[in-house]
């Protein structure tokens, strides 16, 4: 799989399928790229020219170097049955559609009726079942959870996500093929969320509580977390950078597809925002107003206050990396380096929870837990045990 002969196919040209079809033939393999809009397929053609004139000029790749990886790209414009055909070659298959079951479902079907046996039909769902998708397969062994971050040709880190029903060796060839693009691979749990998108949510939901609450306004948050946190984004900043429609989903459907737990209650304001159509940078408003002329909001600059802002959202962080390994979403191992490569925090979590200290993050828990009643911040069990046993917050073990 990992060799360069393999045929790679991507079915969604927007940034997220454009970007990993271009991580594709950088690394030699012939890729076939379509969508069912002309317009998505004609801006991926087009960023593929820009991004390989980029390479160019810094001198990362000769000029005839970055003519083969445009000359490896085949370009599909449609995904009916009569365009899918074109895939029929395809040593592996990765949808990057839009970020609904049904249709997911529909084209992994519309692709087995034209792919090989052996086809590998992965998925870069950030948060959607694997096994709801191999379910709906004729060969469910085969599908595979293979989850990018954005922008893909930048951003090293993959998350593979075997279901129950994905075949050892499935998962196995398509972690040897992200490796062999020079990505950073972590194997997740097929659980909401997997490891990022469920472990990173207190970034940004207890962000929003603390501005719910009136504790300090959103440019006082990120300044804290920045500042003192060390974190390269503030939560408001990076919202607004993602989008508000796209962070605010991802929590809706961990919330929802975690029975609603408390721990990841999305955030009335929030929603407000996304409501009006205020989704960040792509619309110029969000938490920040980005248009000609607007006034950056000024922080409080407050040493005190800053420091319980991060203190209040390191724990709810740490809390939910322990919680992680507690009920087997990833290894120790896999959590840290997940957080450090998938959302660059400047240090594993569960190294971060020892330096802080295992018992004054429990504490910190208990109290916001008994100040207002809020089932969000209840300990987790292994935190519990490991200020029982004294044991390390890395300790691989499982705790009793």
């Amino acid at each position: 799989m990992s060799d360069v002969a393999a045929v790679i196919g991507v079915v969604g040209a927007g940034a997220m399928g454009a970007g990993i079809a271009q991580v594709a033939a950088m690394h030699g393999h012939a890729v076939i790229l379509a969508d069912a809009q002309s317009a998505s397929v004609a801006r991926a053609r087009s960023g593929h020219v820009k991004a390989m004139d980029r390479e160019v000029e810094k001198s990362r790749l000769s000029r005839a170097a970055a003519d083969a990886v445009l000359a490896r790209m085949t370009y599909v414009d449609g995904v009916s049955e009569a365009h899918l055909v074109a895939f029929e070659p395809c040593a592996m298959v990765i949808e990057a559609i839009v970020e609904q079951l049904v249709p997911k479902q529909a084209l992994f079907r519309a692709l087995e009726a034209v792919v090989t046996p052996s086809t590998i039909l992965a998925s870069n769902t950030s948060s959607l079942a694997i096994a709801a998708l191999a379910g709906a397969c004729t060969v469910r062994e085969r599908v595979v959870g293979v989850h990018f971050f954005n922008p893909a040709p930048v951003m090293p880190l993959v998350e593979i996500i075997p279901c129950i029903l994905t075949a050892p060796e499935v998962s196995a060839q398509a972690r040897a093929l992200a490796r062999a693009w020079g990505k950073t691979t972590v194997v997740a749990a097929d659980t909401p969320g997997f490891i990022v998108n469920r472990v990173a949510r207190p970034f940004y939901g207890e962000a929003l509580r603390l501005r719910e609450e009136g504790v300090a306004d959103a440019a006082t948050i990120d300044w804290a977390m920045r500042t003192l946190g060390g974190f390269r984004m503030g939560p408001f900043e990076l919202m607004d950078f993602i989008g508000l429609d796209i962070n605010y989903a991802v929590t809706r459907s961990v919330f929802e597809a975690m029975y609603f737990d408390p721990r990841y209650r999305p955030s009335l304001a929030q929603q407000r925002l996304v409501e009006a159509g205020w989704l960040g940078r792509k619309t110029q408003r969000g938490f920040y107003d980005y248009r000609d002329g607007a006034v950056k909001p000024e922080p409080q600059i407050d040493a005190v206050l800053g420091q319980q802002i991060v203190d209040r959202v390191l724990a709810m962080l740490v809390n939910e990396a322990v919680e992680a390994v507690h009920l087997q979403v990833a290894s120790v191992a896999d959590v840290e380096t997940a957080m450090m490569t998938g959302v660059n925090y400047p240090q594993g979590l569960l190294a971060w929870g020892d330096t802080i200290g295992a018992g004054t993050v429990l504490s910190r828990l208990e109290t916001l837990q008994a100040d207002t009643g809020d089932d969000r911040y209840r300990p987790s069990v292994r935190l519990r045990r490991a200020v029982r046993d004294g044991v390390s917050l890395q300790d691989p073990r499982r705790l009793a």
